[in-house]
């Protein structure tokens, strides 16, 4: 029989995490619209949002609500501080870095799919660090076929997220793949739980470590004051249409001004020629033309 209760609050958490993990995935698309419209720093700036928004709300966030409904068998659950804030980090970087791949501009198909794997593998190492920061009393096994699949389930599901990330475009498109990605996301976390098999054991010492309602509370505020100042950057940001056609602008008006340089250039280098060739024939001749007497003198 097992001891392990993934849903203890019923389909509250599962529903709850699919919620959030689709929010950020939104957001998260939003952000990298902005930044293939942008340029230098601007860009940079679009991709590193989407990678807070897609790895730490759609992926870590919701992968630790998730984790609020998993109980085993009454046993108190605590967890690794700095193990758990190590894996937000990794899940952050890890999409980031997949993002800044797949928007430069050589884009490809092999890069893309080189791009998702890592990023999947990531991604998993992410799920499994965040719940070897679990501490509690009881031997946990693992399912080695389950885990193969969670990974599998990883890769695809960041090599589609990075393919939207530069494909989609549009409100209802976003929403969409969000949705899609949120799904996937979800299964890949339940697929690695399930994994799980947890054998309580007795123990006289207590269990180290937060509480997860006291460790996530903190958490969930600092992130949902993150996505407000991403979502009203998102709104109070020009359009994707509005930003190209402001780069098209500065690109012609710097053409033009090129042009007016070379233009400016080419009218003034005969002047400068006849200016000294005026000046050699106006020269007095002693300048001119060096006397013999000059020439025996030296």
């Amino acid at each position: 029989m097992s001891h392990v209760d993934h849903f203890s609050y019923g389909l509250v958490t599962p529903i709850a995490a699919y919620i959030v993990s689709t929010i950020g995935c939104m957001l998260g698309l939003a952000l990298t619209a902005k930044a293939r419209a942008a340029t230098g720093a601007a860009r940079a700036r679009w991709l590193v949002g989407g990678a807070l928004s897609i790895g730490g709300t759609g992926i870590w966030v919701m992968h630790f609500v998730a984790m609020m409904g998993f109980t085993v068998g009454g046993n108190p659950i605590r967890y690794d501080v700095l193990l758990t804030t190590v894996s937000m980090f990794l899940a952050v970087v890890i999409v980031g870095g997949g993002l800044f791949l797949v928007s430069s501009k050589n884009y490809s198909a092999s890069r893309l799919v080189v791009s998702g794997m890592v990023t999947g593998v990531g991604v998993a190492g992410m799920h499994y660090l965040g719940v070897s920061a679990m501490n509690m009393s009881a031997t946990v096994y693992y399912d080695v076929t389950l885990i193969a699949l969670s990974v599998v389930i990883a890769m695809v599901a960041s090599t589609v997220a990075l393919w939207f990330s530069v494909k989609t475009d549009g409100t209802l498109a976003t929403a969409g793949a969000a949705l899609i990605m949120g799904v996937a996301v979800c299964g890949m976390h339940y697929v690695g739980m399930f994994a799980m098999e947890v054998r309580p054991r007795i123990s006289l010492t207590p269990v180290e470590g937060a509480r997860g309602i006291d460790f996530m509370l903190p958490v969930l505020g600092a992130v949902s004051l993150l996505t407000l100042g991403l979502l009203l950057a998102v709104i109070l940001a020009p359009s994707e249409q509005e930003m190209r056609t402001d780069a098209e602008l500065l690109a012609h008006l710097e053409n033009r001004r090129a042009t007016a340089r070379h233009a400016a250039t080419a009218a003034s280098a005969p002047v400068a020629q006849n200016a000294m060739q005026n000046a050699g024939q106006n020269a007095p001749a002693e300048q001119r033309r060096p006397s013999l007497f000059d020439a025996q003198d030296r």
